[in-house]
Parts: C-alpha cells; sequence; structure tokens
C-alpha cells in the first residue's frame, strides 16, 4: 500500500480515537490573569539545584509572560547581564493519570532558546528526580531549527536522554502547531499535529522503567542556554515569545 494513504488512514484514525474521548480539563488563558488556582510560578534559579539542574541561564519571574487574546505569552529576554523568563506548572493543582495531553503552540526561534511543554510525577518531592519520572511531550531547540523533541526520563536511564526521538519537521517555527502525547497503562506515544512520531512500550513495567502509573502534573517554561539549550545565546535575537493557544487533557 501507498506510504502516503497509510499516513493519511493511521491520521484519520487518530482523529477519531480523539473525536471519542472526554474532554476533562482545558486551559484557554482567556482571563485577563493566570488562574492561580490552576497554576504555580515557579521562581528564581533554581537554587539549591541552581540551573535548575541543567546549567540554564535564566532567572524565572511573575513579570515575564502575559494573557493576549486568549493565549499565554510566555517572553525571553536579557536585562542587563540577566537572562528572564517564565515556568509554570499545575503542580498540586491539576494533576491526571493516563490520557491525552495537547498544547497548541507557536515556538519562538533563535539560537539559546529552549522551550517546553512537559510533564514531572507528582511524587517527586519523596521520590526525587529521575525517579518520579519525566514526559516531555514537546521540547526545541533554536540552535536545531525545524527540529522537534519528545523524551522520556526514568530511573532506568538514570535520567538521561535515552527514550527519546527528534524529528524534523520543515519550518515548524512558522504558525501554531499541535504537540501531544497519548498515555495509557501500557505505553505513550507522542504527536505533532496528529502526526505519530514516537511509541514507549516496554514490556517491563518496574518502577525504574515505568514511573508512568501514577498522577503527572504539567509545566509551561521557556529556558534559555542549559545543557540543552547549548551554551551559547544569541542575545541578538531576544526577547523572543512561546505563545501557547490552549491546553487540553482529554480521558
Amino acid at each position: 500500500m501507498n506510504k502516503l494513504i497509510v499516513f493519511l488512514l493511521i491520521s484519520q484514525l487518530c482523529i477519531a480515537q480523539q473525536n471519542k474521548r472526554k474532554l476533562v480539563w482545558e486551559e484557554q488563558f482567556s482571563d485577563n490573569k493566570l488562574n492561580e488556582k490552576n497554576w504555580n510560578f515557579e521562581l528564581g534559579d533554581g537554587c539549591p539545584n541552581c540551573g535548575w539542574g541543567n546549567n540554564e541561564r535564566e532567572l524565572y519571574t511573575k513579570d515575564n509572560h502575559k494573557l493576549i487574546d486568549g493565549t499565554l505569552v510566555i517572553t525571553a529576554k536579557k536585562e542587563g547581564e540577566i537572562y528572564t523568563s517564565t515556568r509554570i506548572t499545575t503542580k498540586g493543582k491539576k494533576e491526571f493519570q493516563y490520557g491525552r495531553f495537547e498544547a497548541r503552540a507557536k515556538l519562538p526561534i533563535g539560537n539559546g532558546i529552549w522551550p517546553a511543554f512537559w510533564m514531572l510525577g507528582g511524587n517527586i518531592d519523596t521520590a526525587k528526580w529521575p525517579l518520579c519520572g519525566e514526559i516531555d511531550i514537546l521540547e526545541y531547540v533554536g540552535r536545531e531549527p525545524d527540529m522537534v523533541f519528545t523524551s522520556l526520563h526514568t530511573q532506568d536511564s538514570h535520567g538521561n536522554t535515552i527514550n527519546t526521538k527528534k524529528t524534523k519537521f520543515e519550518n515548524i517555527e512558522e504558525g501554531f502547531h499541535i504537540y501531544a502525547a497519548d498515555w495509557d497503562k501500557d505505553k505513550i506515544t507522542f504527536y505533532v499535529d496528529d502526526q505519530l512520531v514516537y511509541t514507549f512500550a516496554p514490556e517491563q513495567k518496574t518502577e525504574a522503567i515505568w514511573p508512568f502509573d501514577q498522577p503527572f502534573y504539567i509545566i509551561l517554561n521557556m529556558a534559555i542556554g542549559g545543557n540543552f539549550g547549548g551554551p551559547n545565546v544569541d542575545d541578538a535575537i531576544l526577547p523572543q515569545t512561546f505563545i501557547i493557544d490552549y491546553i487540553r487533557v482529554y480521558e
């Protein structure tokens, strides 16, 4: 069968499955300010785990975001010698076990930029990272244009990026795109605009391999520099904006 036909059939199946799902939570960023009944601000430089564990260069503040025309706009800036941005989470407020998680977002561009839509296990304070597990639905680094990263971090991989996929999408930086993960008791599958890009379905489900049998919370942020963002930041491209139209969770 023609590969294009197979792709279209799979895409239609994915859309049909999504349409059968029940929407259980949605954030449309339609208010004048962020709803802190749903969202927490994580502030500062991450100390005592400075650089947020990745040698990142930004200082997170409450001032680097705005809600504009039903979108969340996170802005990365350089203010004097300091890089600033915003990082928000639903920890302790909106946590989910299994379902489809999707964001419609527009990426920033430029060397040193590292926006993300991701999740962490709600037991992180007791189990610690990486035993708590991490689901990276979207990561993008400006030093690798046209590439979308989808990854998982577990104790089995010692937190390293082993269970991962880098997928090329020409001009992914242009306009809005939908980044999603379908997560059930057996597997996690990742999509960009309903195109399947990666599946993680290990046969063994030990805590070290599969910490994904517990509630997780959502994180949105734009880091600057760091181990993954890269040591070199092009100050000339700043400020840059990471724009999120909505977050949706289906069961």
